[in-house]
């Protein structure tokens, strides 16, 4: 059963990893999708392309979240493709590992330009063009919660987002909006792998603290952000679910 069809939804930084899996995850439920990507076409197009031969509808879109400008863009064009938007998931981040004495203000307003910033501005965008029913899924870290040496940036940004979405959700719900936050632990992607400076000691550690002892999958974090897509979730709104395989019980 397609539980989104005649939906359009808008997945940010969508070009791969959790990204990537919601898009494509959306789509297989019936939502037609705008893949939002910044720097690499190539994987972008390849998600839509994937899409497209499961039988759905999918564009990609270039536009960095950290530029308001091509914020206003990413909506236009999301309209001209496919004339209205009803789900957004904000999902576009940056990680750069450093601790307190390695961090700048550079590396700072990189993360909030990106993280926060560009979170709030898409969300104020959508619910601009959204009906009653829509729905917006920042996808936040289970790193917000944590005590992590080495990603204070990072997680100070994941906490604006738990923060702003329970606003959010307080200031939309007139409106018909709902407004939550998934938090997956530690994930398949490549912003978390040695790519991203993790040790494979680090690795091995993080899943060791998960329940479930392994890492996450982007299907994984797929899933539930569609569950907050679908009815099934209309009564859930400023909700933080954690999908970390119970990371730090």
């Amino acid at each position: 059963m397609q539980r989104l069809a005649g939906k359009v939804a808008l997945v940010t930084g969508a070009s791969r990893g959790i990204g990537a899996a919601i898009a494509k995850r959306l789509a297989r439920d019936g939502a037609r999708v705008v893949v939002n990507f910044n720097s690499s076409p190539g994987p972008a197009d390849e998600v839509v392309a994937a899409i497209k031969a499961a039988g759905g509808e999918a564009v990609a879109v270039k536009a960095s979240t950290a530029d308001p400008k091509q914020i206003e863009t990413l909506f236009a064009e999301t309209k001209k493709a496919f004339g209205k938007l009803d789900i957004l998931v904000n999902n576009a981040a940056i990680m750069r590992r450093a601790f307190l004495e390695e961090v700048t203000a550079e590396q700072i307003d990189a993360h909030l330009a990106t993280n926060v910033r560009g979170y709030l501005l898409c969300a104020k965008h959508a619910a601009a063009a959204m009906p009653a029913g829509g729905c917006v899924v920042n996808v936040a870290s289970a790193i917000s919660r944590m005590a992590y040496p080495g990603a204070v940036v990072y997680t100070a940004t994941k906490g604006a987002v738990d923060v702003m979405t329970r606003v959010l959700a307080a200031e939309l719900g007139p409106k018909g909006i709902r407004v939550n936050v998934i938090a997956p632990g530690s994930t398949e992607t490549d912003m978390n792998s040695e790519k991203s400076g993790k040790t494979k000691e680090e690795e091995a550690q993080e899943i060791a603290m998960t329940a479930l002892r392994r890492k996450g999958l982007p299907d994984d974090i797929a899933d539930a952000v569609a569950f907050l897509c679908t009815d099934d979730a209309r009564w859930v709104t400023g909700a933080w679910l954690d999908v970390s395989g119970g990371i730090r019980l």
